[in-house]
């Protein structure tokens, strides 16, 4: 039987709800996703082919390489090694390998932004506890940002500390680590950028982020964000500097800090479809998902125009529970106008994990805001009675 037109094999490092909005967002393409990853993963049931492994593991991702056309991960962590060898040895990998060195470790992501003029946080690097009193000396003010060069994910491997209790001895982390002068914020936000292979590149509107102060997430992200129009586009000037740089194909998060002095500063680059961009998909044109299908088959990058002004809320699990749940108020939430919910598909709640989103969209961003506060407090996640 003759194949589908179009049929492209996209391999997916990766299993989680990232890879799968970007497989719900593009199948009508008649493509062909294969994932790696544990089982019951959140691609699991959409996947046609499903290796089930450690996404760390190398032999396993040659396994997924050799069932795809193309290859691309939903997250950073992965085994770098072996996809710099598959790319020597003529597989496509989106984004390249050698992007991915660089964004892995925190502190050649400061060296690379460092190196290339993009603005970003004085910093010092240190390998060893015992290097850090003398590392802080020459960062202003009294309060720095710890971040561990590896494996931070999601808030993790990041503190806010004072020089006091480093001198103190009170270091959080054992191993390297990118020592940040901490800079006072008037606005977190992060620009969407997408490269296509011809080297032609487009942003997404600004997004500005607020973030839950416990957990470190994002909690809301409004679209666009209110800045003054000049810094926007400075903003967006930074990102795709930043990205074009990087010589980067695929689509990236800028994460940046908007100061209290009017600086824009980058904070760090994601190389995947990202939780500031999970709007895109009711809000503009062409999503952060569909671009990367886009660009994994050769295909023009479709408009970045938004729509409408959105709000974007993440669904965490509550604090106080772990395991089998249903979403109450979803009825009530799904009568409103504009609203979208999204879930992941995930087995179990556990406290603040991202079990979903919901997407707001309203004719003017204070309207959505209303609206997504709203939501908000309808949405929670409670344990299943039937479980």
């Amino acid at each position: 039987m003759k194949q589908n037109p179009l049929h492209i094999k996209i391999g997916i490092i990766g299993g989680g709800q990232l890879g799968r909005m970007m497989i719900e967002e593009s199948l009508r393409l008649n493509n062909e996703f294969n994932i790696l990853d544990d089982a019951n993963c959140p691609c699991s049931l959409l996947a046609a082919q499903h290796i089930i492994g450690k996404i760390t593991d190398g032999n396993a991702i040659r396994k997924l390489a050799a069932i795809s056309d193309v290859l691309t991960y939903e997250i950073e962590h992965i085994d770098v090694a072996t996809l710099l060898e598959l790319e020597g040895e003529g597989v496509e990998i989106i984004p390249s390998p050698k992007v991915l060195q660089i964004i892995q470790d925190k502190g050649l992501q400061k060296q690379f932004f460092s190196n290339n003029q993009i603005p970003t946080a004085p910093f010092k690097l240190v390998d060893f506890p015992k290097q850090w009193s003398e590392a802080i000396a020459s960062l202003e003010g009294e309060t720095i940002a710890a971040k561990t060069r590896t494996d931070g994910y999601d808030g993790k491997g990041v503190r806010i500390i004072t020089k006091e209790q480093v001198h103190l001895g009170k270091i959080p982390f054992e191993t390297p680590t990118v020592l940040e002068q901490f800079i006072p914020c008037e606005k977190e936000i992060a620009v969407m950028v997408a490269r296509n292979r011809d080297g032609s590149i487009k942003t997404w509107p600004v997004v500005e982020m607020v973030f839950d102060p416990k957990a470190n997430l994002v909690t809301f992200l409004n679209c666009p964000a209110s800045l003054p129009k000049a810094k926007e586009m400075e903003a967006q000037k930074i990102a795709l500097r930043t990205i074009d740089k990087l010589g980067g194909v695929g689509v990236f998060a800028v994460e940046l800090f908007y100061t209290k002095t009017g600086e824009i500063l980058v904070n760090e680059v994601a190389p995947r479809p990202h939780n500031s961009g999970h709007h895109t998909i009711e809000a503009c044109y062409t999503s952060q998902f569909e671009q990367l299908v886009r660009i994994l088959m050769g295909l023009p990058l479709g408009s970045t125009q938004l729509i409408q002004p959105a709000v974007m809320l993440n669904l965490l699990g509550e604090e106080d529970f772990n395991g089998a749940y249903e979403l109450a108020g979803l009825k009530e939430a799904s009568a409103i106008e504009g609203v979208y919910v999204h879930l992941y598909g995930k087995m179990e709640s556990k406290p603040m994990r991202k079990m979903g989103h919901v997407t707001v969209l309203g004719s003017t961003l204070e309207q959505a805001q209303l609206k997504a506060k709203e939501v908000s407090r309808l949405l929670q996640f409670k344990p299943d009675k039937n479980g």
